[in-house]
């Protein structure tokens, strides 16, 4: 079956659940015999590093393919491969190469132009295509092992499993599981013996798991063929077996963050950001590889509630902007390696240069990129920004909603939804977009639309529509009339992400911010008069949300009437292509405003 499809499996493992055991068979424990253990002689130690990386998202290059230039932020971060491979190098030769291993915990492959391109202007999947940029990048670095991100579903699993066979390394997800049999569709773990003289190897079993949000993010291409059980459950049940096989050491490499906590509410039975628990509940488990949160954790320790030991826990900051080393000590005593101590550290991509052979390597594929990024598809009669976007109805968030209202409206042309009023939703993805006046460049447009989601039809009553706007008026501190209003603490109410607001355009409304959340939203209306609470709506909506992402209420649950695989950005470039000029006037509104008692804040 395709979806079993490894290249590197070479064997089945344990009670036939077609496990990957790569860079050398296991011995059994009972090998470690005695040596180096004696009355005497000081016992045997060994020094291993473990260096992880996650969240890369398609950053080879320090670049920012939206801005044409060098990266640069704020707090002055380097990032891509290419400059943490010099990191990783220095370790390498510090630690002695034989003595340490590279990780990665998830999402590669989607992020960037760069991951876009190869997935789709030039797709890896066309006869003779490419090789993927990151796979070629990944390979020269010498990474060991890679779990799978959410985002790695993101362009469908022939893309992901072209991507895998291009990889040197296996991709990691004990529970990315066949929908049908519940047998691991990827490889489950990574083993590896480190040697030792005058002593038996130190094993070293990695555990990948993935995020069962994958299940709700991309249901499209993944409902009915896989499955993404707990990493709770999983990590329980892999973890015992890889000490029977006489793993010394247990690595997780895990795409879920610390937090315990879920974007997506209770539509799945299994927790997003599970790493901590994981950490608690498991016993067997001495570091965790942490990825999915975007969160720079240094070193998080965790007790494990059966046994009281400590795990470590580490997650380094996005895009290669940092690297994890967790150092361990082992001593070989009563027969086998024991670990010591295990200390996290993060080293910094900005204190160090490119790695010339990384940027040599895929320098052509870069060049392609910024090329095709820089075509001109049209011209703006006016500057575009979403500086003030987060608190103000701004026209460039518009922009995506009128696009997104005319791609649904047309695909509905003829159907009996057609008749229904068509609303949409977007968010402000970015606090730093611009389209500029003048010619405008397909790099223009992206930089607005930062992720590759896809356009979905659902049909919502005014009622649920209401709820749908309360919930996504959570976003705002709640703020008394005439107290001060400052911009930079009027959002993101509960550390919610700008991403989990949206605009509802085909409708008019205020938003109290005076009031508590849940009695927010005033003056609903729909063509000039009090929504109906019985009307219903087409909602033009982008599948993260329609899949229940950010847990909006009522929409993962409507009635869907169409959907598609055309990016969102890639019809915004059309959209313009075809205007040839933007004009606010063909997609500015005004539907929304902030009010305290009535009265406008800005």
């Amino acid at each position: 079956m395709p979806l079993n499809r490894r290249r590197f499996l070479k064997r089945s493992a344990v009670t036939g659940a077609g496990v990957a055991l790569a860079g050398g068979v296991a011995a059994p424990a009972a090998e470690a015999h005695g040596k180096g253990g004696g009355h005497g002689r000081k016992p045997k130690r060994y020094a291993l590093t473990v260096m992880g990386t996650t969240d890369l998202h398609g950053n080879i290059m320090n670049w920012d393919y939206f801005k044409d230039a060098e990266y640069a932020d704020t707090a002055g971060n380097a990032k891509g491969l290419a400059r943490v491979s010099t990191l990783i190098n220095q370790v390498r030769k510090e630690k002695g190469r034989r003595n340490t291993l590279l990780l990665d915990a998830g999402d590669t492959i989607q992020g960037t132009p760069l991951t876009y391109y190869y997935a789709k202007v030039d797709p890896i999947t066309a006869k003779g295509g490419p090789v993927h940029p990151m796979a070629q990048a990944m390979n020269a670095i010498g990474y060991d092992a890679v779990a799978l991100g959410n985002h790695e579903f993101n362009y469908g699993i022939e893309t992901l499993r072209k991507f895998e066979s291009q990889c040197d390394f296996p991709l990691l997800g004990a529970n990315a599981v066949d929908a049908k049999t519940l047998k691991p569709a990827f490889p489950p773990y990574f083993m590896k013996k480190f040697h030792v003289e005058g002593a038996p190897p130190v094993k070293v079993a990695v555990l990948g798991l993935t995020n069962p949000g994958i299940a709700i993010w991309d249901k499209a291409y993944v409902q009915g063929k896989l499955k993404f059980p707990g990493l709770e459950e999983q990590a329980a049940k892999w973890v015992p077996k890889l000490k029977s096989m006489g793993a010394d050491v247990v690595v997780v490499s895990a795409h879920s963050g610390s937090s315990g906590t879920s974007s997506y509410g209770d539509q799945l039975p299994y927790v997003e950001n599970a790493a901590a628990n994981v950490a608690k509940q498991v016993p067997g488990i001495d570091a965790i590889l942490v990825g999915h949160a975007h969160a720079e954790i240094e070193e998080l320790l965790v007790t494990n509630d059966k046994t009281g030991k400590t795990v470590v826990l580490s997650e380094p900051l996005c895009y290669a902007e940092r690297l994890t080393l967790f150092d361990f000590q082992l001593v070989f005593e009563k027969g086998r390696w024991q670990v010591e101590s295990v200390k996290a550290s993060l080293r910094n991509s900005n204190t160090v240069a490119d790695d010339p052979k990384i940027t040599k390597l895929l320098g052509d594929e870069h060049a392609k990129v910024v090329e095709y990024v820089n075509q001109v598809v049209g011209s703006a009669t006016e500057t575009l920004t979403t500086v003030d976007a987060r608190y103000k109805d701004a026209p460039i968030i518009d922009l995506i909603n009128k696009v997104q209202e005319d791609v649904v409206k047309a695909a509905l042309a003829g159907t009996e939804y057609a008749a229904l009023p068509v609303l949409s939703q977007a968010s402000p993805f970015s606090r730093t977009s611009q389209i500029p006046a003048g010619e405008v460049t397909i790099r223009d447009l992206s930089s607005l639309y930062v992720y590759d989601n896809t356009l979905v039809a659902k049909v919502m009553t005014g009622a649920q529509v209401r709820a749908y706007l309360e919930y996504s008026a959570e976003y705002y501190v709640q703020t008394a009339a005439g107290a001060a209003v400052d911009v930079n603490k009027l959002t993101n109410a509960g550390n919610r992400p700008d991403y989990n607001y949206d605009y509802v355009s085909g409708v008019q409304y205020d938003i109290d911010i005076a009031q508590p959340a849940g009695s927010r939203i005033k003056n609903l209306t729909y063509g000039g008069t009090a929504l109906d609470d019985a009307q219903r709506f087409v909602f033009a909506v982008n599948n993260y949300r329609a899949n229940g992402g950010g847990a909006f209420p009522h929409v993962a649950s409507a009635t869907e009437v169409w959907a598609e695989s055309t990016e969102i950005r890639t019809r915004i470039a059309e959209w313009v292509t075809a205007k040839g000029v933007l004009d606010p006037k063909d997609f500015a509104s005004v539907d929304w405003r902030l009010t305290r008692d009535g009265t406008p804040v800005f």
